[in-house]
């Protein structure tokens, strides 16, 4: 049991710090374990190998257990234990990774209860930190007894914790939001506008539709038209828009739009209008010769006036996170249209600061979608150069969404000479799907490198040790081993639950492999698996796939296949580069992963 104060003093610098403290609140963590964060500690305990692997966020008194795998009980179920017990405070207080290989030979820690209660002895800890760069936490692991640190383990729980970050600053900024929406709800007449920008905004991480949409909406519901930039965090400018209610003069917004990006400084100076005080800044008719005073040295002054100058008020678009000032928001009213209410200029805000959820929400996706892409391809293997074998694979994450997850493809050569072919799918998209994906294909490579066994066998054993090691995994796959027999080429196969392996053959005619199906890997374990052979003559390509190359929401499995029948035949001696660009450009739109494997035999 704990025996430290949980009621200890609460103590001064860092842990106490006012904004650090608000975006610990903001991440809404609550008093027990988070499935999420729950998940990214079992992946860290898999890969790293550890007795202990938590993630911790810290208050100004207590250490949080958001994620845990191995802890003791009490600590196991009241996820929580006080700072005497707490190696993460260092981390947090110095803002640096923390790699200790021995706690009691360091003069910082060697005097730390987690010593004696939980019986730490290395620990490696690295920061989580909010969009301004403030710690909250860590991502840590801890052995009992003493252990070196490898650069790849430090390097994985690095990666892994960004991942831990991006998401707890996805929910800092939902809970911004919601603050900011219940401070509207006292505004009925600005609920629908706001409620219905927030839904567009939302619905998409590109962030050039999504200030596409938002001027779309603004424009006529709150000025007659709009201009929007943004710069990116070097202070170039990322995105410049236009709109107009009217729809004769969306070219005209459009053209504007085009000059003004050419125009870079005139439009930087749009944003250093808001960045002073990262309030609103107000303009009314007299000063409408000003702006166009400025719009004329872009030669822009012409296009304005045709959209209509009168009233206009320049709005910063903000990051709800640190109140940086990411771009501005030009609302302009024409001649005919009064000056902007109290009423409007407020939800005008609201506006600037729901463009700057946005933004920042595209760029944490993609950091998140970065982390999973290095991942996922750093478990892809280098392929083998093998006489005679002409080998070529791809991978290619989802274009929609954070979707990088389980697809793989492998080929090892073996002792005796042939080569082992695979392409599998692991069930999920998300970072844990991509890490499941690494362990199946590493036991794939175990069981399989050194044997004669066929296929079969080999699959049937793979899923034997999904359930004897407890892999959480779902998984379909092709396991195919091909060898030279004199003037040939002998393929023998198993497939659980996998799209059919393809054949191109010399005389430019394909052949599709369809066999009786068998389970996915991971479902119940069987004890047989069947084996299939065929023999193609040198000249053949052969293409294993996921199924991502195949389907569409809209179409059978059936029509897929169809499809890379047609950008097969008769193109018998195209080189395997031209036809994995073939493959992908008539892929359909990818909502899921693709990965193959293209055999040349020679």
């Amino acid at each position: 049991m704990l025996r430290g104060d949980l009621a200890s003093e609460a103590p001064e610098g860092v842990l106490a710090d006012a904004a650090r403290l608000r975006s610990v609140a903001r991440a809404r963590l609550g008093s027990g374990g988070d499935p999420a964060f729950d998940r990214i500690a079992g992946i860290v305990e898999r890969l790293v190998d550890v007795p202990v692997a938590l993630v911790t966020v810290l208050s100004a008194d207590l250490q949080h257990l958001p994620g845990q795998v191995g802890l003791p009980e009490p600590a196991a179920t009241r996820r929580e234990m006080p700072l005497t017990h707490s190696f993460s405070r260092y981390v947090v207080e110095s803002g640096r990774p923390v790699v200790v290989p021995d706690v009691r030979l360091d003069p910082r820690l060697r005097d730390n209860l987690a010593i004696r209660d939980l019986g730490v002895i290395a620990f490696a800890g690295v920061p989580l930190t909010d969009s301004d760069g403030l710690v909250l936490g860590t991502l840590a692991v801890m052995d009992r007894e003493p252990r070196k640190w490898t650069k790849s383990e430090l390097v994985l729980l690095d990666e892994l914790g960004e991942v831990c970050s991006s998401e707890l600053r996805l929910r800092i900024s939902r809970e911004i939001a919601d603050e900011a929406r219940r401070a509207a709800e006292s505004a009925h007449s600005q609920l629908a506008l706001l409620g219905e920008l927030t839904e567009a905004l939302t619905a998409t991480m590109d962030i050039d539709e999504a200030l596409h949409r938002l001027g779309g909406m603004v424009a006529g519901r709150l000025s007659d038209w709009c201009f929007i930039t943004v710069a990116d965090p070097s202070g170039a400018i990322r995105h410049v828009s236009a709109a107009h209610h009217d729809p004769a003069r969306a070219e005209t917004a459009g053209r504007l739009a085009e000059l003004a990006h050419a125009a870079k400084l005139d439009v930087r100076s749009l944003i250093r209008s808001v960045r002073h005080t990262g309030r609103l800044v107000t303009q009314d008719e007299t000063d409408v010769d000003r702006l166009r005073d400025r719009l004329d040295a872009a030669q822009l002054a012409d296009l304005a006036d045709q959209l209509g100058l009168g009233s206009f008020l320049t709005v910063p678009i903000v990051s709800p996170v640190n109140q940086r000032v990411l771009g501005a928001v030009l609302l302009v009213n024409g001649p005919d249209r009064p000056a902007f209410t109290d009423a409007e200029q407020s939800t005008a805000a609201e506006v600037g600061r729901r463009a700057g959820l946005a933004v920042d929400n595209t760029r944490v996706f993609g950091r998140q979608r970065h982390v999973a892409e290095v991942l996922q391809h750093s478990m892809l293997p280098e392929l083998p150069q093998v006489d005679g074998i002409d080998l070529h694979g791809r991978y290619l994450p989802a274009q929609d969404g954070a979707s990088v997850g389980g697809d793989w493809y492998d080929a090892f050569a073996q002792p005796d000479g042939s080569l082992m072919l695979a392409v599998g799918d692991v069930s999920g998209h998300d970072i844990e799907a991509a890490a499941t994906m690494g362990q199946v294909r590493n036991l794939v490579r175990g069981d399989a490198y050194g044997r004669d066994d066929a296929p079969g066998p080999l699959l049937a054993q793979l899923d034997r040790a999904l359930h004897g090691l407890r892999v959480p995994a779902a998984a379909t796959a092709v396991l195919a081993r091909l060898r030279r027999d004199h003037d040939d080429y002998l393929v023998s196969f198993a497939n659980a639950g996998h799209p059919p392996p393809v054949l191109l053959r010399p005389d430019g005619e394909v052949e599709i492999w369809w066999e009786d199906p068998e389970p996915l890997l991971g479902l119940l374990p069987r004890d047989r698996r069947a084996t299939h052979h065929r023999r193609i003559a040198p000249g053949s390509t052969l293409l294993l796939y996921t199924d991502g190359l195949v389907e569409h929401p809209a179409h059978l499995i059936d029509d897929g296949i169809s499809r890379i029948r047609s950008v097969l035949t008769g193109n018998a001696d195209l080189p395997a580069d031209e036809l994995c660009t073939r493959l992908i450009d008539a892929a359909p739109r990818r909502a899921d992963d693709i990965a193959f494997l293209v055999v040349g035999v020679r």
